[in-house]
């Protein structure tokens, strides 16, 4: 009786100490959102351009693409991104509505940052200033998916132009926060 009153002990102990050991990991406190106190989880994607690095980063390579600094984001993924957006359009890219040719192209959208304009309009894209912010309002996604696959003009493959959202699914506030809060 005494003998298995240590084994059971010792088994527990065993199982405590097997439970308790895992890999050295810095925790961090859960984020929060500071207007509604739910808590969201935060991927680690950059995002400067929405869809980009879903679209053109491998998922082999996303790890440490969203390690790389965007100085160094250029030199190490353009011709990666130059090689999916030829194989997205058949081969056959030429230009885009900004004139940018897939060499170019694939420059500017390797180095994943939103661009901010801090004298002038800020836009995804609305008619004149390109890539200068975005605002809430703006489409970020067709413009995308115009410059990935419209060609020049913007009219080439109209059926991959188009998310067809064509706006939020609730009014943007006027003040700060200016997102709605969640349904």
């Amino acid at each position: 009786m005494k003998k298995n009153f240590y084994s059971i002990i010792g088994l527990l102990a065993l199982t405590l100490l097997l439970g308790a050991c895992h890999k050295d990991k810095k925790v961090t406190p859960t984020p929060t959102d500071p207007n509604t106190g739910e808590v969201f989880a935060v991927a680690g994607d950059q995002v400067g351009r929405p869809g980009i690095a879903t679209v053109f980063v491998s998922a082999a390579d996303k790890d440490n693409f969203n390690a790389t600094i965007p100085s160094a984001m250029s030199a190490a993924y353009q011709a990666k991104f130059q090689t999916q957006l030829q194989a997205y359009n058949g081969g056959g890219y030429t230009t885009n509505l900004l004139g940018l040719n897939a060499a170019q192209f694939t420059g500017v959208l390797a180095t994943d940052v939103l661009n901010v304009s801090t004298t002038g309009i800020t836009s995804y894209y609305n008619g004149t200033q390109v890539l200068t912010g975005r605002t809430l309002s703006d489409d970020v996604i067709d413009v995308s998916l115009i410059l990935v696959f419209g060609g020049p003009s913007a009219t080439a493959n109209p059926g991959l132009t188009s998310d067809h959202v064509d706006h939020n699914d609730k009014p943007f506030l006027t003040s700060f926060p200016y997102e709605a809060a969640p349904w």
